[in-house]
């Protein structure tokens, strides 16, 4: 069982619930997908899918940035055909526990994405996510076009080059196959069970490493939730 697994018996019995981009070219920004706008003019907006262990702990740095409108907490990466979260959390169906993150790319960039991504994660531990262990809580990116695949593997090899770390990245990044929603009560976590939130971010020790992989930089340079 992960340490967030017992962490949600134990506070059960403990704590209460306490684009528009209106287009202008032909081509598209990367990731993007075409809707109908108030007044039925096409509007692009584009879509980024990242792992990087628990999903609770995905959605609120993206949330917190100008241009992003949605995120979705949800399953990607694996085999079986619209996983529970229970038969994620076993590990044996390959999915990794992601958000996606829907965006206006007329006001923030994949680049940009990609950065706050990074500063969220301990990229150089195979599948495992600060107290999560397992496939499931590996990191990875998921691309949606060509376009994407090639910033963030840009992005990964800038990283590397840097020397920052003691060890090379081991961030999966591959085309996005089937993502799968997760069931509503991981939607907005860190909003519907704010206590239960903070006490397993800060007993799982996301914030600490983080800050020792990237000092100032932690979390993007954005406020803590």
């Amino acid at each position: 069982m992960s340490w967030r697994g017992w962490t949600l018996g134990f506070l059960a019995a403990c704590v209460l619930g306490g684009l528009a981009w209106t287009a202008t070219s032909e081509e598209a920004p990367s990731g993007a997908v075409t809707a109908q706008g108030e007044a039925g003019a096409a509007v692009v907006t584009a879509k980024a899918t990242f792992a990087g262990g628990c999903f609770w702990c995905m959605e609120p740095p993206f949330d917190a940035l100008p241009g992003v409108l949605s995120t979705t907490s949800g399953y990607a990466g694996g085999d079986e055909v619209d996983p529970t979260y229970k038969q994620v959390a076993s590990g044996k169906t390959g999915h990794a526990e992601v958000v996606q993150v829907e965006y206006d790319p007329s006001r923030i960039t994949y680049a940009e994405l990609l950065r706050v991504y990074w500063r969220n994660v301990d990229p150089i531990t195979r599948n495992r996510q600060f107290c999560d262990g397992g496939r499931q809580y590996r990191t990875a990116i998921y691309a949606h076009d060509e376009a994407q695949l090639e910033a963030a593997r840009a992005s990964r090899d800038t990283l590397d080059r840097e020397g920052r770390f003691p060890r090379p990245i081991v961030t999966e990044i591959d085309r996005i196959g089937s993502f799968y929603p997760a069931e509503d009560y991981h939607q907005d976590y860190y909003k519907k069970n704010p206590i239960r939130y903070r006490y397993y971010r800060r007993g799982c020790g996301r914030d600490a490493r983080l800050a020792e992989l990237w000092g100032d930089q932690a979390g993007g340079g954005l406020a803590k939730h």
